[in-house]
């Protein structure tokens, strides 16, 4: 019994790639690629499919468990008309530019097109060691590796636009980690999982190029990219190149505004971690809004300036898409053309951002009458700990025939503080009756109007605790949570009756938990 997998070589056949075959750490000019296969692991073994994800790639479900599908999705077994590789990227890193970066940890083992005509491209991260490794071994551990296979899925389910997970492996071998770089490293579990996309082209992919000048060789990636992958947007040309990029600002802004709709905090938005095909992209040091704080990030190593807090993250994107204008310029020499796309990008994201909100407090539309509303709930939201999740779940129960002058119980479980101010309780009702006021101009049933804001206020999230409380079983090769976890995520927006341990708020001893709270670039 095979995969059936069919490979294709469209970007290594149309692109430069490293001359060199060997496999050592270096800088890689004048190429967009380089050679590499997975290293051998003896013992790696898969413990977790996303079946879901699996069937994208049409893979037959009976496969799931034979030698042969382990060996695929762990690197041991390379097909002849496989042809592995590694990207070769830049990127600015905390708005700083540090050159060359590329795939370190992560090999792409070909790009298939599926049955239904789809472009799914095949990579295994912590797989061993590229040319773009640096100080780097190669490797993932599984924590990290368990947090991006289930935040993978988790955001798919989301309606989130994602790289997706297929399979989470232990790679078999040890690897020393500082997780937190304060001098206490262990060794932990090696991990591997296997994740896709339809490319994983970066902005940083153009920018390396431009860096070094190598202009050629930039239009002919900018023009891979736009044939493979945009060719809806015509032939490459200098008009089709500001097409392209008005699409990428696009997609970058409804991901952003979709992140920010569920409460997620990437955490290192960086411009190698930023996808042309506007997905999230590169599951490191993310967490989960729990109470709600603009200025909230859970990368230590941002922990003083907050550049990709919550709040910033919509600024961030816009930042990066001015990198990625700068790395295209040469090929389009019209600072206001690109300037253009930008302040659509910013009145585009804007919009979203309005309708989005409008969605999650139930309201058919967002009427510019809203806006001191909308600033006076987020006012609320962050004056107390509340949790974002539960509250906004709890909104769409309240009575909308009633006049409050107390909390109703649906949204006193929301807060993290027990004795709220009086103070607060008066402007919070006071909130609530003008918001009943609101929703009764809307011609929309009680029933409907909180159908409507379930279905985009989840009830489900991938809270940054449940992740860890998943990681120490599998670190007690106990891997049920994993698997449990990742079949409550797959309905986030439903009710899920005897799932309600999944839908709590933040314990207390989760607070400042490492893991739960704070998390490195090693995380």
């Amino acid at each position: 019994m095979t995969l059936n997998l069919k490979f294709n070589h469209n970007f290594i056949n149309a692109l430069q790639g490293d001359p060199i075959i060997e496999n050592y750490t270096r800088q890689v000019p004048k190429a967009c690629y380089s050679k590499v296969e997975p290293e051998k692991f003896d013992t790696a073994n898969v413990i977790a499919i996303s079946l879901d994800a699996a069937a994208e790639i049409d893979l037959d479900k009976n496969l799931f468990d034979t030698p042969e599908f382990n060996q695929f999705f762990t690197g041991q077994k390379i097909y002849d008309d496989m042809t592995p590789y590694a990207m070769c990227y830049g990127g600015h890193q905390f708005g700083n530019w540090a050159n060359q970066l590329g795939d370190g940890r992560a090999i792409i083992l070909g790009d298939i097109t599926t049955k239904a005509d789809k472009k799914i491209c095949l990579q295994l991260k912590g797989a061993g060691s590229t040319p773009y490794s640096r100080s780097g071994d190669g490797y993932a551990v599984l924590r990290s590796s368990v947090r991006e296979f289930l935040c993978s899925e988790a955001m798919h389910y989301l309606g989130v636009p994602t790289t997706r997970a297929i399979s989470l492996a232990l790679s078999g071998e040890e690897v020393y980690r500082d997780m937190m770089y304060d001098g206490n490293g262990a060794y932990e579990d090696g991990a591997i999982v296997c994740r896709t996309a339809p490319s994983f082209i970066r902005f940083g992919n153009f920018e390396i190029l431009a860096a070094r000048k190598e202009l050629g060789l930039l239009k002919e990636l900018v023009d891979f990219t736009i044939t493979e992958h945009f060719s809806h947007l015509g032939t490459p040309s200098k008009d089709t190149y500001l097409k392209w990029y008005k699409e990428v600002c696009k997609t970058s802004a409804d991901m952003v505004v979709h992140w920010l709709r569920v409460g997620f905090v990437h955490g290192v938005m960086n411009t190698d971690n930023m996808s042309i095909h506007g997905l999230t992209i590169d599951y490191g040091p993310y967490g989960w809004l729990e109470d709600y704080d603009l200025d909230w990030t859970p990368n230590t190593t941002d922990a003083s300036y907050k550049r990709y807090a919550y709040g910033q993250q919509a600024h961030m994107v816009n930042w990066n898409l001015v990198q990625l204008a700068n790395a295209i310029y040469p090929l389009i020499e019209d600072t206001d053309a690109l300037q253009e796309a930008l302040d659509f990008f910013a009145d585009y994201y804007k919009s979203e951002w309005n309708k989005m909100m409008a969605k999650k407090l139930g309201w058919s539309e967002y009427k510019e009458s809203d806006q001191a509303l909308v600033a006076s709930l987020i006012h609320l939201l962050t004056s107390v700990e509340t949790d974002m999740t539960l509250f906004f779940r709890g909104l769409a129960k309240i009575d909308h025939t009633l006049k409050y002058d107390e909390i109703p119980q649906d949204l006193v479980d929301c807060y993290y503080d027990e004795d709220l101010s009086s103070d607060y309780i008066v402007k919070c009702c006071a909130w609530l009756n003008s918001y009943i006021e609101r929703c009764a101009k809307d011609e929309v049933s009680t029933e409907a109007r909180a159908k409507n804001m379930n279905s985009v206020n989840p009830k489900f999230v991938l809270r940054n605790y449940l992740s860890q409380l998943a990681i120490d079983k599998a670190n007690e090769n106990d891997y049920t949570m994993i698997h449990e976890l990742l079949e409550v995520l797959k309905r986030p927006y439903d009710e899920q009756t005897g799932k309600e341990f999944f839908a709590r708020k933040r314990p207390d001893w989760a607070k400042d938990k490492p893991g739960c709270s704070m998390l490195s670039c090693s995380s």
